[in-house]
């Protein structure tokens, strides 16, 4: 038997000359290197630091038969095994399809406008890497074979959006639009191995105090816009989780609500307040939702632009004095938890965060552990 952690290879995607190879990657062992020259004309890229060769079926199907039993073929960056999901409702992005024509503007081709229909991505995630991705290709319009763009025209168009004083979530989103047809669309996962990612600058999260909160929601008069801020500072919900969640998640047995796939694709239940839910059946009794918790006049999903402006008039209602989001909310809530005592391994559950390190940085914000400290201009 042979030692797997010696004896392996790993299969990449890569792109030479304008023409797909597979790239074919391994630590120098003689056993390995006669089973490739068995290969059909096998050749070595100084760029990739990997032998190649055409990507074809009957190429693939060799490499698996010149190495059964003779090293380990690790797949995992060549197949795509990302899986569709079955939950979001289907996405239509027909008027993407219907738009007129404008001239010298590239659109996005049908193949993207598909996958992103079979994958059923949400409506919100299609429309910015629709956008974003127009963006790129329009950047290189002289540009007809999207294949030939490869890591450094990548790399000078991320430079050029840096250049042009783009935030690093505005690039971050330009890459994975990028990344989403090259390595989705063109089922080439893994592609690229050089791309600059946006800068890993920690801000910190910004939030507003227990008083401001208080008065955004005294101040509001009308019983729907009034649960809609409840809900996001007592729950910690994003936006978008707000806008999908239905009347059944909430559940007043357990005080608990059900978020349905949120971010990630995944469940989880977060916190059900009792004030809250006093409100949410004031506001069923007048309102009448039929599936979704909060619904637009025609029935269907809230839309996130009266959302914003719901929570944009009530702080300045307020007096806040500073723009407040949903997503400032949520952080609120992460911040005035953990400030009352609450671990941060409950916070990152409710939260829904993937890692602790994302639920660790509220800890730079909340205030409890800096009230202790006596401030030295107001020493005796």
């Amino acid at each position: 038997m042979y030692n797997s952690k010696e004896r392996s290879i790993t299969l990449k995607h890569l792109v030479i000359d304008g023409k797909r190879m597979i790239g074919i990657q391994f630590l120098p062992n003689k056993v390995i290197q006669m089973a490739i020259k068995q290969l059909n004309g096998p050749k070595w890229s100084e760029k990739y630091s990997m032998v190649y060769l055409p990507n074809s079926k009957e190429n693939l199907n060799d490499i698996f038969k010149k190495f059964k039993g003779v090293a380990w073929v690790d797949c995992s960056k060549f197949f795509t095994n990302r899986p569709v999901s079955q939950n979001n409702e289907p996405l239509s992005v027909d008027k993407f399809r219907r738009r007129v024509p404008i001239k010298n503007w590239k659109y996005v081709p049908e193949e993207f406008l598909k996958k992103l229909e079979i994958r059923r991505y949400s409506i919100a995630t299609a429309r910015s890497y629709i956008s974003h991705f127009e963006k790129f290709i329009n950047h290189y319009k002289d540009t007809d074979d999207l294949m030939q763009l490869g890591e450094c025209e990548i790399n000078d168009y991320l430079s050029y959006l840096y250049q042009n004083r783009h935030s690093d979530a505005y690039v971050k989103m330009s890459v994975n639009a990028i990344k989403f047809y090259f390595e989705i669309v063109k089922e080439m996962p893994n592609r690229f191995y050089s791309l600059r990612s946006a800068s890993n600058k920690e801000s910190l999260p910004k939030v507003i105090s227990k008083e401001g909160i208080r008065r955004m929601i005294n101040e509001t008069t009308n019983i729907k816009h009034k649960c809609i801020i409840e809900l996001f500072y007592s729950a910690g919900l994003r936006r978008q989780e707000l806008i999908d969640l239905k009347i059944e998640c909430i559940d007043s047995d357990r005080m608990q609500i059900l978020v349905r796939q949120g971010k990630g694709k995944k469940d989880r239940v977060t916190l059900l307040s009792k004030t809250l839910l006093s409100d949410l059946r004031k506001y069923y009794q007048i309102y009448k939702p039929k599936v979704y918790l909060f619904e637009g006049r025609g029935g269907g999903k809230y839309s996130a632009t009266s959302i914003r402006q719901i929570i944009d008039k009530a702080a300045k209602r307020a007096k806040i004095g500073k723009k407040v989001t949903p997503h400032i909310l949520r952080h609120s809530f992460a911040t005035h938890i953990l400030e009352n005592g609450t671990d941060t391994r409950y916070i990152q559950k409710l939260m829904g965060h993937a890692s602790s390190k994302t639920t660790e940085i509220y800890t730079h914000v909340a205030n409890n552990s800096l009230k202790n400290i006596k401030n030295p201009l107001d020493l005796d």
